[in-house]
């Protein structure tokens, strides 16, 4: 574990590698979410009708459900240097195909295809917990989430400028097509700059790959349960795009496609079991158990936090605009202020985890997050402008700060599983993105926020279950070495 110490305004050894971590997720972010701002501008340019947008916004965070579990296997086994870097340039082409776009159809393939930049952020959670400490561990994640997440808020608030600037019908594919170039060039900075750990310390791999490890039948029951969401929120999105929704797809191809969704379950099942069938052979040894009900509530906690996020920053612009008749530019700016939040809230909510503990963190944080959407669902075009944007970044603040404390946690769960919990409890997040645009695209913008808002009782009465990290995780390397990281 590399020594030097927690310095912001550093650049070398461990906060060089949280840096250029931090602005890896900054970039996928921005070309994740650079189509929402200009909605309205390429809604126009192309003839879009409202459901067609609304149905853009939720592929966009579709793939990234099962993405994230990929990722996190692929990081767990390869490292985050190449997967990073990898993810960076691949998902650079659907970017220039979504800026080259002429029909919904095209948009619509290449905004499903871009969902999977949205798993970059796993990656960096396995990278920056292999370089700190345990006492650092949720301040560090948190500015790597938080500034990273800025980059929605850079999109908003640059990419109508961009747009603008360029002028046209056309300014908005020039915009989106140079956060490809971004994407592209960054991915071989990251690569010559970064290591995997510390010199001289061990990166743990999973002992196997294709499913993510248990260590008892209760467990191995859980993670069965908590893998359904998953495949019921693709079947919802298959349904909204089915002739019941926006009519993408024929009935026929519905049932295909859920055909293969059940198809692709009892595959997963099975791999799941082919891991894990050695907890019916004998008892694990107490040191390498883990409790899986800590993933299982941290999973519920970000469908809320993060879930909401991601639906509150796609439709957040377009909701301004409409509400307080505001221009593309304008809207997009102030709509901004939520994501925003996200260069202090984020690191605030892990660097409180760090100093006064995990669990009380996360209860005061999800009890604020439920209370700021009640908030949000009073806002109509009576309220004065600034006042409507204080109560957005107050609720921001309890969201984000959530965000931040739920991973201040999962690296402390199990090192070598860091990216597979990582991936499966960020997957939780677009699930209840998924579920939360869905419903969006279904009532009213009030209901909306209410049923965020009774997401996060939820998640309170969860935490009821989550056990304080403590301790040490015992790692055993392929010499058969045990190796005891701190938790505390």
């Amino acid at each position: 574990m590399s020594s030097d110490k927690f310095n912001i305004f550093s650049f070398s050894g461990k906060m060089k590698i949280m840096h250029l971590s931090w602005m890896a997720f900054f970039v996928s972010f921005m070309v994740w979410f650079n189509a929402a701002p200009l909605m309205g501008v390429i809604a126009q340019s192309l003839g879009l009708t409202n459901e067609q947008i609304k149905t853009l916004l939720i592929l966009n965070v579709a793939l990234t459900i099962p993405a994230r579990i990929i990722i996190g296997m692929v990081t767990d086994k390869f490292g985050p240097r190449l997967t990073y870097s990898a993810l960076l340039i691949l998902c650079s082409f659907p970017c220039f195909m979504f800026a080259l776009g002429e029909t919904f159809e095209q948009l619509a393939l290449a905004r499903f295809l871009l969902g999977f930049i949205g798993a970059g952020f796993v990656i960096g959670i396995r990278m920056v917990s292999e370089w700190f400490p345990a006492k650092e561990l949720g301040t560090a994640e948190g500015i790597y989430g938080g500034w990273g997440n800025f980059g929605s808020a850079a999109a908003a608030f640059t990419l109508p400028v961009i747009a603008i600037a360029f002028g046209g019908d056309n300014g908005w594919r020039y915009a989106i097509g140079l956060t490809g170039v971004m994407s592209f060039v960054f991915a071989f900075i990251y690569y010559f700059n970064v290591s995997d750990t510390p010199k001289g310390s061990t990166y743990f791999k999973p002992k196997k790959a294709g499913a993510l490890e248990v260590t008892s039948k209760g467990d191995l029951a859980l993670l069965i349960l908590m893998k359904l969401p998953m495949y019921a929120t693709l079947a919802l999105l298959a349904w909204k795009l089915s002739p019941a929704g926006v009519s993408m797809f024929t009935q026929r191809e519905v049932y295909g496609i859920y055909a293969i969704l059940v198809g692709v379950l009892m595959v997963d099942l099975y791999q799941t079991y082919q891991v894990n069938k050695y907890i019916f052979e004998g008892p694990v040894p107490e040191f390498e158990r883990y409790a899986f009900k800590q993933v299982a509530v941290l999973n519920v906690l970000y469908f809320s936090t993060f879930g909401s996020e991601l639906a509150v920053v796609s439709m957040l612009p377009l909701y301004f605009a409409e509400t307080f008749e505001l221009g593309l530019a304008q809207a997009g700016m102030l709509a901004s202020s939520y994501a925003f939040m996200n260069l202090v809230s984020r690191p605030g909510g892990g660097w409180i985890s760090d100093r006064f503990g995990r669990k009380p963190t996360l209860m005061i944080l999800t009890a604020g997050l439920a209370l700021g959407y009640l908030g949000m669902a009073q806002i109509t075009s009576d309220w004065a402008l600034p006042l409507a944007v204080i109560m957005v970044m107050t609720c921001s603040f309890f969201v984000q700060g959530g965000e931040g404390a739920v991973f201040a946690a999962v690296p402390l769960i199990k090192r070598r599983l860091t990216g597979q919990i990582a991936g499966m409890t960020g997957a939780y997040g677009n699930v209840g993105a998924v579920f939360f645009l869905t419903v969006y695209s279904m009532v009213s913008t009030q209901f909306f926020f209410y049923v965020i808002a009774a997401s996060a009782v939820l998640g309170l009465v969860s935490l009821l279950f989550l056990t304080e990290p403590k301790g040490h995780i015992a790692e055993v390397n392929e010499d058969g070495e045990v190796t005891l990281i701190s938790v505390n």
